[in-house]
């Protein structure tokens, strides 16, 4: 079971992801698409889902598709600082739990060793 799902596209931040994952022993399964990212959901259940709010891919949608799922799930999304309307988009979307790229990259670590808590 993957413990963590993530939209993320831009290639370099995924491996950072990946990375981070593997050195706090989480599982974490970086996806492209909204639609990758629905079915790995459905498929794994995991505990966190991180959406990267500048994907390319429709991130909005992404989140649309995780709350109409209609099962609880602790949901982050990461936005550059300086992009506040695109968070409030997001926050009507349905993600509440809302940072900027460098506090996401900031935590981390943390953020997941919590997810790998939960998951346990």
């Amino acid at each position: 079971m993957a413990a963590v799902v993530a939209l993320v596209d831009d290639v370099f931040f995924q491996a950072k992801l990946l990375e981070t994952a593997k050195r706090v022993g989480v599982d974490l399964r970086a996806c492209a698409t909204p639609e990758a990212l629905a079915a790995e959901i459905n498929r794994e259940s995991p505990k966190l889902v991180i959406v990267d709010l500048n994907a390319r891919a429709n991130p909005l949608a992404a989140i649309e598709q995780v709350q109409a799922a209609g099962v609880p799930r602790n949901l982050i999304g990461f936005f550059s600082h300086v992009q506040t309307e695109l968070a409030e988009r997001a926050r009507a979307a349905g993600c509440s739990n809302l940072m900027p790229r460098s506090k996401f990259t900031q935590n981390l670590a943390t953020i997941l060793a919590e997810a790998k808590s939960k998951a346990e």
